[in-house]
């Protein structure tokens, strides 16, 4: 339990301190970025499946089309998400970035209700609402749908859902959706390099240090994920998840100066009392859960 709470923990204070990593890669284009995390994270997690003898079940997926096919999906949603993310952070987004991801368990939520056919209580439905008062708060505020926030929350959702339906565990997934994308990335970060335009043929040794970075950083904080919700409940991993926003928004607001006014705070505490709502619903129900295992 005490290893299950140190891995979580490091795993979603990586994402939650992310933003600082992608500040020092602010003058590569987007894209750029996402194709070195795409492939750093290829090269590291293929490396770490040898070191530790796990290649056999990734080997096997591609005999498996149906998995091939899934993972392809959940590979453009990943993509999709980092991109949103790098743009968001490079764009000077971060608090709107961190919004996503609070809102990211309702939408869980309401996949499992449109998806998975789930049922949920008053509480839940409450929280549903309480989230949605939120965002419309905040588009009424902002004049525009806060898209960034929704796209992040919207894809990791999916991507989720996806991933939850997996036989593989977190490293043979995310080495199995970039080697998937491989055939795409690789070529074109060559091309972008020796056309010239890509950060690497500037010779800067710092920020190509910061670009490799990337990929064994992403890796780690997947496999500490991983390793944590092994061990621990999923309410107790649904509570720690909430320090990545958290240090996403303090980062934001703190130390990139973006704004966040106490009009923009109204909108932030509708969501928060929906997270407080949904996960003090979802401590009951595990509470009860349990005393019911130690009764039979």
């Amino acid at each position: 339990m005490n290893a299950g709470i140190v891995y979580a923990t490091l795993a979603f204070v990586v994402w939650g301190l992310f933003p600082l990593h992608l500040r020092q890669v602010a003058s590569v284009h987007p894209i750029e970025v996402v194709l070195h995390r795409s492939t750093w994270s290829l090269l590291f997690v293929l490396a770490l499946l040898v070191a530790l003898r796990r290649v056999g079940a990734l080997r096997a997926t591609f005999s498996q089309p149906r998995v091939l096919g899934l993972f392809t999906v959940s590979a453009l949603l990943l993509s999709c998400n980092w991109l949103v993310y790098v743009f968001a952070v490079q764009s000077g987004h971060v608090v709107e970035a961190s919004l996503g991801y609070f809102i990211n368990p309702i939408v869980n939520v309401l996949l499992g209700v449109l998806v998975l056919h789930e049922r949920l209580n008053r509480v839940q439905w409450t929280a549903v609402a309480l989230a949605a008062a939120g965002v419309l708060w905040l588009t009424l505020l902002a004049g525009r749908l806060p898209w960034i926030a929704l796209v992040l929350a919207i894809s990791f959702g999916f991507y989720g859902l996806m991933r939850k339906t997996s036989s593989l565990g977190a490293m043979e997934g995310l080495a199995l959706e970039t080697l998937l994308l491989a055939p795409l990335v690789v070529p074109l970060l060559a091309w972008w390099t020796w056309s010239g335009q890509g950060a690497m043929a500037r010779g800067d040794v710092a920020l190509n240090v910061w670009l490799l970075l990337g990929g064994p950083l992403t890796a780690l904080a997947l496999v500490w994920f991983a390793a944590g919700a092994r061990r621990l409940p999923l309410t107790t991993v649904g509570l720690i998840q909430y320090l990545s926003p958290t240090l996403q928004l303090a980062l934001g607001v703190w130390v990139f100066h973006e704004p966040f006014d106490r009009a923009r705070l109204v909108g932030f505490a509708f969501i928060w009392a929906a997270l407080a709502l949904y996960s003090a619903d979802g401590w009951r129900r595990s509470r009860v859960q349990a005393a019911g295992v130690r009764i039979r």
